[in-house]
């Protein structure tokens, strides 16, 4: 049996696990080219030179059954390609052989000068391994080439459809794997799986198939593999070989015009393309020290993510915590999503409480406010303070915590880099990160120098603040070299982070919710239990069917003891959102508009803060509707879904 399968991740020149290529290299010839055999991190792997490279080193990467089939690859080390192979033989494309995977790419584009793409070719079960790969790395991938592929392995080995399959290969992948019968039933990652990625980067596919194939149906496998690669725009080419002796039912079958599927490789992988590097745009500082022992040693492990919509929505998220599930197998990992849409750094400050902190001790938190800061108009100096206060108040509960903060891409910061400014949203993530000696990701940098680049248009590729599938494969990418970089300087001995004094002594370290229940209300306030828009429209989870305070009539008001040197109120602003008067003790009163630009759409979360920098004292806050309103409200309501104190 042969089967090849390709897998393409993004790019980066630091990996968590060191690289150990013996120095014995065995060199041998190989149908007459010369062939460097060794071994990287104890498998054996091999490549093969061309006579005379071409420029940049563009090269072939062999899944499987690297002796098999090789006219093409003849084709190509005369044209000046390196063709290379490492045995990860019988691991079925499994998450250990990925691993195995990145080692071997970083080792032969670092330390060999290979080109940062390959071309992928999987024969057979090698296609469990080029699309496995491909699909975790799809900026480093130039094409894929294809012969009768695995493309769902219930159908080979498993036998569950018109195969008869192999049962001792089926045994074999479902130790491999780690697989009961019935989760390998259930796996939905089979290389026809989740292609969306893959797609997106327009990564060009080429399968070569026999008809009569019983082994590898195509009905089971480069079929529907090929028409859900079409539906999402990704590039594809099927050639049926039907000249020669079909053998092994139909399985084995000699390759026509070796010289076509070369020019397909070489014109996807030459001129060789190198993108720009991850490091310019990654700050690993004390890097993540404490996390990767708690990883390794503890074998147990929370990461936190606590964000807006970019990091609500799927995508860079959900690949983070499957790479890291799949880096370290052994690990028992928890996941909290606390991403949620249209908040910033202000509303994380005292959100991190309960959606984050009271679910266990923190190992790793990864927090990005800067897109929405900026839409929002959050203040530098408010930016600060709740940055600042959210990893400190994230350290007393856990003081070995590692935190990572992240800045995100949208147009209006593309303006400031242009005028040669660093946008200020930017410079406080890199002010909080830098004092406590936390990795960062300067992300809107590395997408715009991407784009001036050519790599890619923000237009069409990028698409949005809430990145496609492309985006999301460029941020996965940069955090996965953010990642393996971190991790390895601990390897090598990086020291942990430690505690020291504030930036601002008036962070928001200390910022929690502070119940409706707790306010005095007074005529014209009511406590709604379940409350939902009656004017149908929408809302956000979370912010709906549940309590809140409700005024709709200018005068009403209500009172809230608090302690602390922050207050404020986190609300739902719809169509009706008036304005509010509010006052701190005795102190004059002051008006607030609660209305935003995005009101008439949507009742949406939305806090304010009302002061930031009070004596750290009792007080009171006296709160009343207004009489007036913005003109673009249709009513003079206010709806409090918590208050805030710091």
């Amino acid at each position: 049996m042969r089967f090849v399968i390709l897998f393409i991740f993004g790019f980066f020149t630091l990996y968590s696990t060191p690289l150990r290529a013996q120095t014995d290299e065995k060199i041998s010839l190989w149908h007459s080219f010369e062939k460097v055999e060794f071994k990287l991190n104890g498998i054996p792997a091999r490549y093969i030179k061309p006579r005379k490279p071409l420029p940049g080193n563009p090269w072939v990467w062999r899944a499987h059954f690297p002796d098999w089939h090789v006219e093409m690859d003849s084709i190509l080390l005369e044209r000046g390609f390196h063709i290379a192979y490492i045995n990860t033989n019988d691991q079925y494309g499994a998450p250990k052989a990925m691993m195995a995977w990145d080692d071997f790419y970083q080792y032969l584009v670092s330390a060999k000068g290979f080109a940062p793409k390959v071309a992928l070719e999987g024969v057979s079960r090698g296609g469990l391994y080029v699309y496995a790969w491909a699909k975790r790395n799809p900026a480093k991938v130039s094409c894929i080439y294809a012969e009768a592929p695995v493309c769902d392995f219930k159908s080979w080995p498993g036998g569950k459809g018109k195969s008869k399959g192999d049962a001792k290969s089926w045994q074999q992948l479902l130790e491999v794997y780690g697989f009961t019968e019935q989760q390998a039933l259930a796996y939905a990652d089979q290389p026809m799986d989740n292609l969306t990625g893959l797609a997106a980067y327009k990564v060009p596919i080429l399968h070569v198939i026999s008809l009569t194939d019983r082994v590898v149906p195509n009905d089971e496998n480069t079929f529907p593999l090929v028409e859900r690669y079409q539906k999402l725009g990704g590039p594809t080419t099927v050639y049926t070989m039907s000249r020669g002796a079909q053998k092994l039912e139909g399985h084995h079958f000699p390759i026509e015009h070796p010289e076509r599927w070369a020019d397909f490789i070489q014109q996807h992988s030459y001129p060789v393309q190198k993108p720009l590097d991850h490091k310019p745009y990654v700050q690993i500082r004390n890097g993540l020290p404490n996390v990767y022992r708690t990883i390794t040693e503890q074998k147990k492990a929370t990461v936190a993510f606590l964000g807006g919509s970019i990091t609500h929505n799927p995508g860079w998220r959900d690949k983070v915590s499957q790479y890291l599930q799949e880096r370290f197998p052994q690990t028992e990992f928890t996941f909290i999503k606390a991403g949620i849409p249209s908040l910033g750094s202000l509303p994380h400050a005292f959100r991190v409480e309960q959606d984050v902190l009271s679910k266990g001790k923190i190992d790793l938190l990864f927090l990005e406010a800067a897109v929405n800061d900026r839409t929002n108009e959050t203040d530098s100096l408010t930016q600060l303070r709740a940055l600042e206060g959210i990893v400190r108040h994230t350290r007393r509960t856990n003081p070995a915590v590692d935190v990572v903060l992240m800045e995100f891409a949208d147009p209006d910061k593309f303006g400031d880099f242009r005028q040669g400014k660093k946008p200020v949203e930017l410079a406080n993530h890199e002010r909080v990160a830098a004092h406590y000696g936390l990795p960062s990701i300067d992300l809107a940098r590395e997408v715009y120098d991407r784009i001036a680049a050519r790599e890619f248009s923000w237009e069409y590729d990028f698409k949005d603040l809430h990145p496609s599938p492309f985006g999301q494969e460029i941020y996965f990418q940069t955090i996965k070299y953010l990642l393996n970089a971190g991790f390895q300087s601990t390897e090598n001995g990086g020291k942990p982070s430690v505690s020291t004094g504030p930036l601002n002594r008036g962070s928001f370290e200390r910022g929690r919710y502070v119940p409706i229940q707790e306010a005095r209300l007074g005529s014209g306030w009511k406590l709604v239990e379940n409350w939902k828009p009656a004017d149908g429209v929408g809302t956000r989870a979370g912010f709906v069917d549940r309590p809140m305070l409700e005024a709709t009539t200018p005068g009403a008001t209500l009172t809230l003891n608090f302690t602390g040197t922050a207050v404020g109120i986190a609300i739902v602003s719809g169509p009706d959102a008036g304005e509010v008067e509010y006052r701190i003790d005795n102190g004059p009163y002051q008006k607030m508009d609660l209305q935003t630009q995005w009101s008439q759409q949507l009742h949406l979360p939305w806090y304010k803060l009302f002061a930031g920098n009070l004596p750290d004292k009792k007080h009171t806050l006296h709160l009343r509707m207004a009489a007036t309103k913005n003109p673009k409200s249709t009513g003079t309501a206010c709806r409090i879904v918590y208050f805030l104190a710091n």
